[in-house]
């Protein structure tokens, strides 16, 4: 086998090149995964802009967390896997052609998933926040952001009897949107305009369950105002560019519930990435049309663009190796 390998660094802010380095070894209880690619996940977008607080140029791979591929190596000790397995990772430097896993990171994908992308973090996330969501047949849920996870959302909650109204800014979102399931779809442009079609919508009684899934404040405003009383606000955006406010008066008048949907414990990841395995395997969930663009490793830095510009028709990019 090379000893080498290309895995993208990234230089400063927008800037990445693709460098040869060394293949790494696994060590006792990792598995080795020969990526066949890494799904780009919008959380890169902040150390991409270069923050006060990112540190250039970074290790090689690094930022990439959504690979897939084939076990081509094992350490000292791992009995679940072996060369050849083909397997989605929860590992984060898979900007590149190997990672390095542990192996109780790894999830082994099925013969009925066989040529097919499976970028197994953000499939389990989606998973998980459902899982958190306690959303059920004959609820009325209102999805605030229809991105890759809002629409997975919406289809789980659409699978589960729900009602789902989506909201987000983009046609093209609302038109995935109606395609996984949404009943009802709202524009997101005028703030005080959408909570008085929710409440039309409604009857004015508002949303059992409202997602979040944007990570920005206004959509954060936007879903508080329409849980109904007693009713529960799930945060699935990732917050991660400041402080937040919040109108606590309205939250404690309505009595609602409010869920971080985030999980760090590591086996509760790979729950939800074995959640998600489960249900593309069975058919239950689909979200190939969702993978709307494919980049070679040598362009990450245009998908990482394109994850943030969102141009017409993109909603999820991979990069291939």
């Amino acid at each position: 086998m090379a000893s080498l390998m290309r895995a993208a660094v990234v230089e400063g802010p927008g800037r990445l090149k693709v460098e040869q380095v060394n293949v790494p070894e696994p060590a006792a209880g990792q598995i080795r995964v020969r990526l066949e690619g890494c799904g780009v996940c919008a959380s890169n977008l902040t150390p991409w802009e270069g923050p006060e607080w990112m540190q250039f140029p970074t290790e090689p791979g690094a930022l990439g967390h959504e690979g897939w591929g084939i076990v081509d190596a094992i350490g000292e000790g791992v009995t679940d896997f072996a060369a050849g397995d083909r397997v989605a990772a929860l590992s984060f430097k898979s900007y590149g052609e190997y990672d390095i896993s542990e192996a109780s990171a790894a999830v082994k994908l099925p013969e009925a998933l066989a040529g097919q992308p499976f970028p197994g973090e953000p499939l389990g996330c989606a998973m998980n926040i459902f899982r958190r969501s306690d959303i059920a047949a004959g609820q009325t849920v209102a999805i605030v952001g229809i991105g890759f996870l809002g629409a997975i959302l919406t289809r789980l909650a659409t699978n589960a009897g729900a009602r789902v109204i989506a909201i987000s800014r983009r046609p093209y979102s609302l038109d995935v949107a109606r395609r996984f399931g949404a009943a009802e779809t709202i524009p997101m442009e005028d703030h005080w305009a959408i909570i008085e079609e929710v409440k039309r919508l409604t009857d004015g009684r508002l949303c059992d369950r409202v997602v979040e899934a944007v990570g920005k404040q206004w959509p954060l405003d936007l879903a508080g105002e329409l849980v109904r009383e007693g009713g529960k606000l799930i945060v699935a955006g990732y917050h991660q560019d400041g402080p937040r406010q919040v109108n606590m008066q309205m939250w404690n008048w309505k009595g609602i519930d409010v869920i971080n949907a985030h999980e760090r414990d590591p086996e509760v990841a790979m729950q939800g990435i074995r959640d998600a395995v489960d249900a593309v395997a069975s058919g239950w969930l689909d979200p190939s049309s969702l993978y709307t663009h494919s980049y070679p490793l040598e362009r990450l830095d245009e998908a990482l663009n394109a994850t943030r510009d969102r141009p017409d028709g993109f909603l999820k990019a991979l990069v291939t190796v």
